[in-house]
């Protein structure tokens, strides 16, 4: 077995993982909701899963002698091991299983992508073409798939809000902090007599659960946009040193562009307006949609100067 066929046999198995904490995370919440068994074994499902793509990108870097990043299989990697990195970080500051629950399916498809779509010459690390021969590269391409990735938790989270509020407008602000430890205790209390909260409880539990979610897609969105704004102009001087011009309006420039205005107005809508919520929600659930157009979209149905070798 040669160095590829480890490194693909190493993506199988990272697959398979994933497989195994979703199924894991989705039996806790369904069935098992009070068993903490099953979350801990998807979260250490998790961790190994990503240990196993930073080995794997780790170790493409110092055999082949680049950054990872120069074709969309080892974006993809990347990319997975990115969101992993961060849900891990989300989950041990805020203990949902919830997010867990709706994050590691989407990884799953970009590992299952990655691994059974794109042929095996396409997961072969291949030498740089001379476009990418630049220092650039790492900060660019790096800058861009970090911002990928922190803004499709934040869109997901925006999603999950939408879906659990049911797409009604819900005042996060009657939410009182003070009232959260008594919450809790009665919380407790329930779940030791094993019946079922009352409504009036049951409903303050939902509130605090989509002000953590709007709070949290608000502060990773936060978090993404610099790396995505440092993505794209790290991306012109690259692509002046390359090419001689720094903006050639190619379809992935335009939909980075249009990806970062429309996060643009997502954090312009939260700190110049005031809002919050359903409507701020909505602008973030459009965002993942118009990043994987700009991802992936853009390669499959337009061509332009990222499309060799599959850059992002």
């Amino acid at each position: 077995m040669d160095w590829n066929e480890i490194q693909n046999f190493s993506s199988n198995i990272v697959f398979g993982i994933l497989l195994f904490a979703m199924i894991a995370y989705w039996t806790n919440l369904s069935l098992f909701n009070n068993s903490n068994i099953l979350a801990k074994m998807g979260r250490i499902s998790t961790m190994g899963a990503n240990a196993i793509l930073f080995f794997i990108l780790c170790s493409r870097w110092v055999v082949a002698g680049y950054f990872p990043l120069s074709n969309l299989y080892e974006s993809l990697l990347f990319l997975t091991c990115m969101l992993l990195t961060i849900y891990l970080y989300i989950e041990a500051k805020t203990k949902s299983k919830l997010i867990g629950a709706v994050l590691i399916p989407v990884t799953l498809l970009i590992s299952g992508f990655a691994n059974l779509t794109l042929s095996p010459e396409m997961q072969k690390s291949s030498p740089l073409v001379p476009a990418l021969q630049s220092n650039w590269l790492m900060m660019h391409v790096s800058m861009m798939l970090l911002s990928y990735s922190t803004l499709i938790i934040g869109s997901l989270l925006c999603i999950l809000f939408l879906v659990i509020s049911r797409y009604k407008d819900v005042d996060l602000k009657i939410i009182d902090d003070s009232a959260l430890p008594l919450y809790n205790i009665m919380l407790d209390y329930y779940e030791s007599k094993l019946v079922s909260p009352s409504t009036e409880i049951a409903e303050l539990g939902k509130l605090k659960l989509l002000q953590s979610l709007d709070n949290w897609s608000y502060r990773i969105i936060g978090l993404g946009f610099p790396f995505l704004t440092i993505g794209i102009i790290s991306g012109g001087v690259w692509a002046n040193e390359a090419w001689g011009s720094y903006w050639s309006w190619d379809p992935k420039e335009t939909w980075a562009l249009i990806t970062w205005l429309v996060f643009a107005s997502y954090l312009h809508a939260r700190i110049t307006k005031g809002w919050e919520g359903k409507q701020t929600a909505i602008l973030g659930s459009l965002g993942f949609f118009v990043i994987w157009i700009c991802y992936l979209g853009v390669n499959f149905l337009g061509k332009g100067l990222h499309s060799y070798g599959w850059v992002s």
